[in-house]
């Protein structure tokens, strides 16, 4: 049998995340493949660097977390195909990487579009965090 937690372990488990990283946590939308892991170093070139809000996932619910109010850059840092994103807290720690995908795409952050040129405004469109183990 897979081991399985209860919805409240799970959901904990979800807002420690946020907690850890903290208010006016950054995102970095980059070009290319992302690192191995979130410990090595950033690769690809940064297009879109967002001041997340200070509220910025839901409470956890069912195992799972969704983005809170308006993730949007007004103007893009450069010009390029988002393909990774990093998230830091507002000190510079490296907490999560995943994969950046256009709406529909199924990457663990969507965009209205993956083709980023510098000064276009950049919306990020889906951000779920899932909880394992159910």
């Amino acid at each position: 049998m897979a081991l399985q937690l209860s919805d409240a372990v799970r959901n904990a488990r979800l807002d420690a995340f946020t907690t850890v990283t903290g208010a006016s946590a950054i995102m970095r939308i980059r070009t290319g493949a992302a690192p191995v892991n979130v410990a090595a170093a950033d690769s690809g070139t940064v297009v879109a660097t967002i001041t997340l809000p200070t509220t910025w996932m839901n409470a956890a619910s069912t195992g799972t977390k969704t983005l809170a109010g308006t993730w949007t850059l007004a103007s893009a840092d450069a010009t390029g195909t988002a393909a990774h994103f990093r998230i830091y807290t507002s000190g510079g720690v490296q907490e999560m990487q995943g994969t950046v995908t256009a709406t529909g795409g199924g990457g663990d952050l969507t965009l209205d579009s993956v083709s980023i040129v510098a000064g276009q405004s950049v919306t990020i469109t889906t951000f779920t965090l899932t909880d394992g183990n159910a």
